[in-house]
């Protein structure tokens, strides 16, 4: 048995008997990466010298909190001090950062073990982690699939047992969809929960950073951990932050689940759907009732998602024109070609694709009808996420319409990769906390369940993610490498 098939919990207790040591943790990571990693290619940077380093540092120390000397990885579009975060770009490809993000920093102060950094899709902008500038990473559970992505390497990397935890964004699904396409259980924070200061922002109003584990006890504390006001970022909101794992009772009894129709409708296929009725029987077996409810304007979230998120980014990535940072393309004759060549050259045709359509979104003929629609249509999606909360506690459907594609299979048909994000998109517009867990499997390949819940109460949905995992075995399962 792997140390890592441990709980968090369980790891906390065996180094506070002294049975094992933070460098025992450091190194069963490292070597699991040098075991494995050269199939799945998770892993952008291994930071091995100053993770070892570290370690030696905590061994004998005993700390109280729960995290103390747990190796984790982090997606590499969060910032790390001294350490390269290249957002799998050749934009990025030597940008060493000079501060940490708040995330890495709690996680600093609880003295948890950064390992290194993990592959993505190039600036958080794809759904399959095709779209890296450095490498491919495989699905742990077949490596002729894709894990999903943005945060693929993330879900991949725990997956695959390299590392208990590992933090990823979610802008349209990225920290849930390929926590459903891997098995493993990714969160993502009601907007305003996380602080977002040092990630680098694909769009704004749209990112959260959110932890994906094996268990979701492991994922409540990391949560946790990582929550609350940052006077560094203004959208972070001063609310309390519960102690997650306390209210993982197990209890719900009078749970009130809305079931959206459109979410088991066209494009879901017969084994997501089954997962998911097989699911809501649990459920029930457990006290919970459950209805079908409609969320009418969630056919437009694509549409809405795909011209804010792309308009946003047009933004945000102007700061990457080859003048104060990144990358500069070599002997520019002027201005305007150094701005034209490093940015052609520096960025790839996903996000190019990106930049053009939210550039066109936002210029003064289109404004009204592209950007300004898409704003309107938010709201009514919100709306209907609101109508239906007044009378039920959690929204639950399939996190994705199908299991993991086949390498290559979506990535170079943009519009068919965009409307298979069409189950995870309305959360993040509508700035919901959303869970994956793991709820069965087709094909030898996992499938997930989503549940959704009000703003700031990832507690509930921990509370049923948990009564679900307790009752079912899925999450024991492991990919045979």
């Amino acid at each position: 048995m792997s140390i890592f098939d441990h709980s968090i919990k369980d790891i906390h207790e065996l180094l506070h008997k002294k049975e094992i040591s933070v460098s025992d943790l450091v190194d069963h990571s490292i070597n699991r990466i040098n075991e494995v990693d050269g199939k799945i290619k998770a892993f952008l940077t291994v930071d091995e010298e100053n993770a070892r380093t570290k370690a030696k540092e905590l061994n004998g120390k005993i700390g109280d909190n729960l995290l103390f000397g747990i190796p984790a990885g982090m997606k590499d579009n969060i910032v790390t001090k001294n350490l390269r975060t290249t957002c799998a770009s050749k934009m990025l490809e030597n940008f060493d950062p000079i501060y940490d993000a708040t995330v890495i920093e709690k996680l600093n102060d609880m003295n948890s073990v950064t390992i290194g950094k993990l592959n993505m899709d190039e600036f958080a902008m794809g759904s399959t982690t095709e779209t890296s500038a450095f490498q491919l990473t495989r699905n742990p559970w077949n490596l002729d699939r894709v894990p999903g992505g943005s945060s693929g390497g993330s879900a991949a990397a725990v997956a695959s047992g390299q590392v208990p935890f590992a933090l990823g964004t979610d802008t349209g699904g990225s920290i849930r969809q390929p926590a459903a396409f891997c098995g493993v259980v990714g969160m993502k924070p009601t907007y305003g929960r996380v602080s977002r200061y040092g990630l680098v922002a694909f769009a704004s109003s749209l990112d959260q950073a959110g932890p994906i584990t094996r268990t979701v006890e492991d994922n409540a504390l990391i949560l946790q951990a990582i929550s609350g006001l940052d006077a560094k970022d203004s959208t972070t909101v001063n609310k309390d932050v519960p102690n997650y794992a306390a209210g993982l009772t197990g209890d719900i009894k009078g749970l009130k689940i809305a079931v959206p129709k459109e979410y088991l409708g066209e494009g879901v296929s017969e084994a997501s759907r089954e997962s998911v009725l097989a699911a809501l029987k649990v459920l029930e077996g457990l006290g919970a009732t459950w209805e079908e409810v409609s969320l009418p304007h969630s056919q437009y979230g694509v549409a809405t998602y795909y011209l804010l998120a792309s308009s946003e980014a047009s933004a945000n990535l102007a700061r990457f024109d080859g003048v104060r940072y990144g990358y500069r393309t070599p002997n520019p004759k002027n201005l305007m070609e150094l701005y034209k060549k490093s940015r052609s050259e520096g960025f790839g045709d996903e996000v190019k694709r990106r930049i053009m359509l939210g550039t066109f979104a936002l210029s003064s003929g289109f404004y009204d009808a592209y950007y300004k629609k898409a704003q309107q249509t938010r709201t009514l999606i919100k709306q209907d996420f609101e109508d239906v909360f007044s009378k039920y506690d959690v929204i639950i459907g399939p996190t994705t319409p199908t299991p993991a594609y086949k390498i290559g299979e979506v990535v170079d048909d943009p519009v068919t990769m965009y409307v298979r994000d069409l189950l995870t998109i309305p959360v993040n517009l509508a700035g919901l906390p959303g869970i994956s867990v793991p709820c069965g499997f087709t094909q030898g390949l996992p499938l997930g369940l989503q549940i959704i819940g009000k703003h700031f109460d990832e507690q509930t949905i921990y509370r049923v993610a948990h009564a679900f995992e307790q009752t079912t075995d899925f999450h024991k399962q492991k990919p045979q490498l």
